[in-house]
């Protein structure tokens, strides 16, 4: 079976960043050898809460996906695996729904509202409860609306961090066990 993971950052949470860093690893480990790391800028400063700048950026940010993404025959994948951390979410769910990739299947790290927007199907999202970001109750029946199943990480922020060093790292264990998980399964 040929499988491919692509991976979307957030605008401040590059792919060498945690989340997205130990995603890759475990992926790796379970045959997904071919990868892309999607990288994007836009540098229109703070974006939260602001419309026009979120749809600037959204804009841009794909725009930069689609060249970046040109070159990959996507019917060559019986598993295409799509990474990705906030405004990643909405990249990687809108790209899939233009490119008609229906295959594809989504990690979803700190989903935005607007991810929801592209009824992602065939996903797993994790939110914390003290993410600036998003409103977690809304995320929340965002995902059980649309079926995703979501893990609730009590206290952590926009990088699914708390003050807790320790806490952290068991926090990154359990979500890596979970993304295995997800990636192991079959459609």
């Amino acid at each position: 079976m040929s499988k491919i993971a692509v991976y979307f950052p957030g605008i401040g949470y590059h792919c060498d960043k945690p989340l997205l860093y130990y995603s890759r690893n475990c992926a790796c480990e379970l045959g997904y050898k071919d990868y892309k790391n999607v990288s994007y800028t836009y540098n229109a400063g703070n974006i939260r809460g602001n419309e026009k700048k979120m749809k600037d950026a959204y804009e841009a940010l794909l725009s930069q996906t689609e060249a970046a993404l040109t070159d990959i025959d996507w019917s060559a994948y019986d598993d295409i695996l799509f990474i990705s951390k906030s405004i990643g979410t909405i990249i990687s769910t809108s790209y899939a729904k233009k490119y008609e990739l229906g295959k594809a299947r989504h990690i979803l790290y700190t989903p935005l509202a607007q991810t929801f927007l592209f009824a992602p199907t065939n996903a797993i999202a994790y939110i914390g409860t003290a993410d600036p970001w998003s409103d977690t109750d809304e995320i929340i029946r965002l995902s059980n609306a649309n079926h995703i199943p979501i893990s609730v990480y009590e206290g952590c922020n926009h990088s699914l961090e708390c003050a807790d060093t320790l806490k952290n790292i068991e926090n990154l264990k359990d979500i890596m066990q979970r993304t295995m998980d997800f990636c192991k399964e079959t459609h």
